[in-house]
């Protein structure tokens, strides 16, 4: 079937995007330019590219004054003929009690430009966030386009390649099939532009290929990797209360509802022979959330120990788990599925 016959068939692509360390007051600016001109980029014109610098001035400048330090992803999503900006602020400084009395106007952060977060509910189409006293705040921000709508609670990723690399060999992507949402994590071997390739040629082949089971896709995935170094693949699809999961290789992945449960990946490499490829099913409950991570990213983590994080946006969980736990020197990337389904 196609998009024209009002079936939700939706691929979406997000662009790596650049992460900007803000230490000093001098690097506000320097995130607010980029900002601005990935905003003209995509055709924004003046006045809302305008409103895309003042957010991330605010974002960054709050990390400045209060956190001492932090970082800031600026990337693009496209859907189709759609594309969004977004920017996720992670900080690992003091938190906040009430996030939302700092999300309203006239509450000014301590030497910013004077108006405070609330610029961010204000002036981008959609936005979340997470903090908590001594652990930190993460701040997402999403700026549609000219008639598209940004959704904050869709599938989504964050990926961050290793330090002294400019080519992340770590990626993920998402396709939604009749409504119902598939989300790949892609591992390349090594890393730098070969991995980048390999995790590439994953994604393309994953948006590409018929709809499908899990396993289906992970077929055509490892039918078109040899030639490649290979990844490891893991590919998670929900429908009602059943997910559907097939692995290959070292991509962790968890289901979190009212108890943790991992996922199976089976050994090996997608590009590489290996054994045939199996799919695992697990009951699930509206609420759960799936993520999923390369071994960039430890597995000495749980939703438990961050207060409300699982009722927040996938972006902003996979901002806080990449920031936590992205220690390892190695690129890294986290994906979120929320279990979310309509009732027949």
């Amino acid at each position: 079937m196609t998009a024209s016959s009002g079936v939700d068939e939706r691929r979406s692509i997000v662009e790596n995007g650049t992460w900007y360390t803000v230490d000093h007051p001098s690097a506000v600016g320097r995130v607010r330019r980029a900002a601005s001109v990935v905003a003209r980029d995509l055709g924004f014109d003046e006045d809302r590219a305008a409103k895309v610098g003042i957010v991330v001035s605010e974002l960054a400048t709050n990390q400045v004054k209060h956190a001492g330090s932090g970082r800031v992803l600026v990337r693009v999503c496209r859907t189709g003929d759609a594309a969004e900006l977004e920017m996720l602020a992670v900080d690992s400084g003091p938190g906040m009690r009430d996030i939302t009395a700092a999300m309203q106007d006239g509450v000014s952060t301590r030497g910013t430009l004077g108006i405070g977060l609330g610029t961010v509910p204000r002036l981008a189409s959609s936005w979340d966030a997470w903090t908590s006293p001594g652990q930190g705040t993460v701040i997402a921000a999403t700026f549609a386009g000219r008639g598209t709508v940004a959704g904050p609670r869709r599938p989504t990723g964050v990926t961050r390649p290793m330090t002294g690399q400019e080519a992340c060999g770590d990626a993920f992507a998402v396709r939604h099939d009749a409504g119902i949402a598939t989300l790949m994590v892609a591992d390349g071997l090594g890393h730098g532009p070969l991995a980048a390739a390999a995790s590439g040629a994953a994604v393309r082949t994953f948006l590409d290929a018929p709809s499908g089971s899990p396993v289906a896709l992970l077929e055509r995935v490892h039918g078109a990797l040899p030639g490649t170094r290979g990844a490891a693949v893991s590919i998670a699809q929900v429908n009602g209360g059943v997910l559907r999961y097939a692995g290959l290789g070292n991509i962790s992945g968890t289901v979190h509802g009212d108890r943790a449960r991992g996922l199976v990946s089976h050994p090996g490499i997608a590009g590489v022979p290996t054994r045939q490829l199996r799919e695992t099913t697990y009951p699930v409950e509206r609420g759960d959330v799936v993520v999923m991570h390369s071994d960039g990213l430890t597995n000495r983590w749980s939703l438990a120990d961050y207060p409300g994080l699982a009722a927040r946006s996938p972006l902003v969980v996979a901002g806080v788990l990449l920031r936590d736990h992205a220690v390892r020197p190695d690129d890294s990337c986290v994906a979120v599925l929320p279990v979310t389904w309509s009732e027949t």
